[in-house]
């Protein structure tokens, strides 16, 4: 993931499964499943300039898709800019950097927020981004949540327990889960606590209530497992079955859909 705010935003368009393909809309859920279950958005990174001989987006791609195609059938969707023309940063970017995020470059939208608009078009009550670490020399995985949000503890609890669902799978370490500012990445700012942030998770942009951020892997200690289709499925797989346990859980009890930010 290493490498003006911006106004109600317009048209959605939603992006296909394959990491080749941006055509049709994604769901993993059977239409009679989708009418009353809460809505889940899954952003895979779509970053491609994030190590050498290595491509983030396909690898985050890779598990988004291996998780929602894991049963249960859930009301699940993905937001991807990788590939859609007429944005700035679509391919490449950072999450913590206003130019890459909140910026209208030549009445162009970035990826990050175009990916953001389409999520909350959807409006969802759980959204997980994915992501690959760089230059920590760990093989780890790390949970990230939005430094100050309203639903911090539930958040972080959401992503403590996927953090250790991926852990379980691989010999990835569990580096617990931090808070988005704690990185001290770049200039992206929350505009209510004031402190350094992740585009994605900031709740004055992404409206879902529950909202983690997964760092998986280093792309370079950990590039053999990142990039091993089996372990990708496994991973994706992990992923799904916790995040089901943890609705099944509180079903009934979900903080609702936020109509603004």
């Amino acid at each position: 993931m290493r490498t003006a705010s911006l106004p109600t935003l317009g048209a959605i368009v939603l992006l296909g499964a394959s990491c080749h393909s941006n055509a049709a809309p994604t769901t993993g859920a059977a239409p009679a499943a989708e009418k009353a279950a809460p809505v889940i958005v899954w952003q895979p990174s779509h970053q491609t300039d994030t190590g050498t001989d290595f491509n983030e987006a396909a690898v985050s791609n890779g598990i988004a898709v291996a998780a929602m195609a894991t049963p249960p059938a859930l009301n699940e969707h993905k937001v991807w800019s990788f590939g859609v023309p007429d944005l700035h940063h679509a391919n490449v970017g950072s999450n913590t950097m206003i130019e890459h995020t909140s910026a209208v470059i030549n009445g162009q939208l970035s990826g990050y927020a175009h990916e953001l608009q389409q999520s909350n078009k959807l409006s969802p009550t759980v959204f997980i981004s994915l992501h690959n670490n760089g230059g920590t020399r760990r093989h780890a995985i790390w949970g990230y949540i939005h430094d100050g949000d309203p639903l911090e503890a539930e958040n972080r609890a959401l992503a403590a327990r996927l953090v250790a669902a991926i852990a379980a799978v691989t010999d990835l370490e569990n580096r617990g889960v931090l808070l988005d500012s704690s990185t001290g990445r770049n200039d992206y700012r929350c505009a209510v606590t004031g402190r350094l942030g992740f585009y994605s998770l900031d709740e004055n942009v992404n409206k879902a209530p529950y909202r983690v951020l997964l760092e998986i892997g280093d792309n370079g200690v950990s590039r053999a497992l990142l990039q091993d289709p089996a372990k990708q499925q496994a991973m994706g797989a992990a992923i799904k079955k916790e995040l089901a346990a943890w609705l099944a859980e509180r079903k009934g009890a979900l903080a609702p859909f936020r109509a603004t930010p």
